[in-house]
């Protein structure tokens, strides 16, 4: 059953969202060369203490994945692109990390997702995180009362194709607002013109991803970490959005969002 909220119940999402986009901006300045998953995993981990919010990813045991997920991140690392399951690993020079994370303050959740570079930027990784970045503010913008799930898919996929990149449909976006999944599914590809149409009141997580080289997918033995299939590297970008009768609110907008020298991905399409 799909829930539409009303104006207070989004204004009660946004300071769940305002949270998550700090909480990643902070974890995105955290990462740097030598630092370690387990040390950005145990950093948010204290800020959502902290903040008496509760993670969504703990405990959580969908039909994929080997048990609980015990973690309140995903850490994604080069050819890993979702739920990559945080372990000792110190990052290197190069490296291209997405981190997830979804969380919920007073019963209202947020989820949200980027793609950082650590320390020297190849132009390749670059260009991978822009495409996300452009097919998520695409995605956005097609989210409109009237508008259709396929309008928001369609603006997705058709980035990602004009960036040269194949798009996986097995994984995607999804409603969000008082638990992590809702219904319904968004997909990263699809024909403008079909599917469900966008009321006021829909709140949804869009969250385009790409593979470089494949749109095919592998689970590690973990049972949770998705890779590229041909070890291509990957990248993923992810929001919270309420549909609303002015268009599309970002619930999750980030301070700061935006490459700095020497570190971070390109531009800071959807903000």
């Amino acid at each position: 059953m799909i829930e539409l909220k009303s104006a207070e119940e989004i204004d009660r999402m946004a300071v769940t969202g305002r949270f998550v986009g700090e909480l990643l901006a902070e974890l995105r300045e955290v990462a740097d060369v030598g630092v370690d998953l387990m040390d950005l995993e145990h950093h948010a981990r204290r800020r959502i203490k902290e903040r008496g919010a509760a993670s969504c990813y703990w405990d959580y045991a969908p039909s994929f994945g080997r048990g609980p997920f015990r973690n309140v991140l995903c850490l994604s690392v080069n050819d890993a692109v979702l739920h990559g399951l945080p372990h000792p690993y110190a990052l290197r020079d190069g490296d291209l990390l997405s981190i997830d994370m979804a969380v919920g303050v007073d019963g209202w959740v947020a989820d949200s997702a980027l793609s950082v570079i650590v320390g020297t930027a190849a132009p390749d990784d670059l260009k991978l995180i822009e495409a996300t970045e452009v097919a998520l503010e695409a995605g956005i913008d097609a989210a409109r009362p009237g508008s259709q799930i396929g309008d928001i898919s369609a603006a997705i996929g058709e980035v990602g194709r004009r960036y040269g990149y194949q798009v996986n449909n097995e994984f995607g976006g999804h409603g969000i607002g008082r638990t992590m999944h809702e219904a319904p599914h968004v997909p990263n590809d699809g024909r403008a013109g079909r599917g469900m149409r966008l009321r006021p009141g829909l709140t949804i997580a869009i969250e385009p991803w790409f593979c470089r080289g494949t749109d095919k997918i592998r689970f590690d033995r973990d049972g949770w970490t998705i890779r590229s299939a041909d070890g291509s590297r990957t990248a993923h970008s992810e929001h919270t959005v309420a549909i609303t009768e002015a268009g599309p609110r970002v619930l999750t907008r980030r301070p700061g969002h935006g490459a700095r020298p020497g570190n971070r991905s390109g531009q800071a399409a959807a903000g």
